[in-house]
């Protein structure tokens, strides 16, 4: 719990500290890249600190976190920086690297706000921090020990077995642990981060949705190839898996981790509805494989948009899995109706008319203005917002009320 003393202060400073955030991380960033440059190796996403994401993200978890602190003291701050926690392990963050953030932080808060940080300030948000990152340390621990791994300790080598092209700009992998061992195991949902060195020497890396089920010691990722848009670039680590990697290559793996998973029972009875949009479709059909499996009973309901049958990526393989299970159903919308689905609605997602139990778990997972699109219809269907969870790919700039 935040103290007293500095709730206040940090109640009366927050309002410019927000509006200051963005070019304070963005100094951050900066002079903490500028004097380790290795972090950039490995640990920090080129094309994300190109385009902002990750600093705008940054901003955005400070800036909840502190109002968090102020407006829902009763809540646990863990509670809401489990996803953050999830991201950090799968790239290897360990406990040392937080005093190293703070020392850049707060240097770059002090070069913005200049005299407005006076030691009563400093020490209000110090605390802030530190609540954050204590929240963040511990349960980056217990992910680390749950996974069996030491902290830093992720990678493995995993032989390519079969690459398979699903769409012109998709393209799917089958992997097998290189040493022989098991795999790790896994969730419905839960994403791996792909580790590669790029052509100048610097690695690179970026997370991708399992998109079958987790069980055995297959492992399969479905990557979509980033086309750069605006004057960007193409994304680095898309573009080398698509036009380098192929059987028999190995790549370098994290354990798996993520916490929008499907964790319910067997048996369970609850409704289930996977809601997608574009490659946002990987973890679904993870997730709908695994039932699959399991031999499921639960009513579940798949809704995908996309721009057209020829674009869907795993479109015959989510058609072959519902089909299996005794209570799923699917409703797909492409901009570009085909042939190939002559019962798809056209246009963008639209819950007009779907039936949507209202003790449904919601999966959704799409591109930012998708997601928050359809979770506006999802609350104006009657599913309330503690029902409704999310995955984003890349930096979380959404950070919607956890609940509600």
């Amino acid at each position: 719990m935040l103290s007293a003393e500095s709730a206040a202060v940090v109640r009366a400073t927050l309002p410019a500290v927000a509006v200051a955030l963005d070019e304070i991380t963005t100094r951050f960033y900066g002079a903490m890249f500028r004097d380790r440059p290795e972090l950039l190796d490995g640990m920090f996403n080129r094309g994300n600190q190109a385009s902002g994401a990750q600093r705008r993200a940054l901003a955005g978890s400070i800036a909840g976190f502190a109002t968090a602190l102020l407006d829902q003291p009763d809540v646990r701050p863990d509670a809401l920086l489990s996803r953050i926690a999830h991201k950090h392990v799968a790239v290897g963050v360990t406990e040392d690297q937080y005093t190293l953030v703070h020392k850049y932080l707060f240097g770059a808060i002090a070069e913005v706000l200049g005299d407005a940080i006076t030691p009563e300030v400093a020490a209000a948000w110090d605390e802030v921090y530190w609540l954050m990152a204590g929240a963040l340390i511990a349960q980056e621990a217990r992910l680390y020990q749950d996974a069996g791994l030491q902290p830093g300790r992720i990678w493995r080598q995993w032989t390519v077995v079969e690459r398979r092209p699903e769409t012109p700009d998709v393209v799917s992998f089958l992997l097998r642990p290189a040493d022989g061992e098991a795999a790790p195991r896994a969730q419905a949902g839960q994403y791996v981060s792909v580790r590669l060195r790029m052509p100048d020497g610097v690695h690179q890396l970026r997370q991708y949705s399992l998109s079958s089920d987790p069980g055995g010691d297959l492992r399969r990722i479905t990557v979509k190839r980033v086309a750069g848009t605006d004057g960007a670039p193409d994304g680095e680590v898309s573009d080398l898996l698509h036009h380098d990697v192929r059987e028999g290559d190995e790549l370098t793996l994290s354990a798996p981790f993520g916490d929008v998973v499907l964790d319910d029972p067997a048996d369970a009875t609850t409704p289930v509805a996977l809601v997608s949009a574009g490659i946002g479709c990987t973890p679904m059909t993870g997730m709908l494989a695994h039932l699959g499996t399991l031999a499921s009973a639960r009513p579940v309901l798949v809704l995908h948009a996309d721009r057209s049958p020829a674009d869907h990526a795993l479109r015959a393989e989510t058609r072959r899995l519902v089909e299996q299970l005794p209570q799923a159903r699917a409703v797909f919308w492409y901009e570009r109706p085909g042939a190939e689905e002559p019962d798809a609605r056209a246009g963008l997602m639209n819950l007009d008319g779907i039936q949507l139990p209202g003790d449904a778990t919601v999966f959704l997972c799409g591109p930012l203005p998708f997601m928050r699109d359809v979770r506006a219809q999802l609350l104006r269907a009657g599913i309330p917002p503690r029902r409704i969870r999310y995955e984003v790919f890349g930096p979380d700039l959404w950070l919607p009320e956890p609940t509600a």
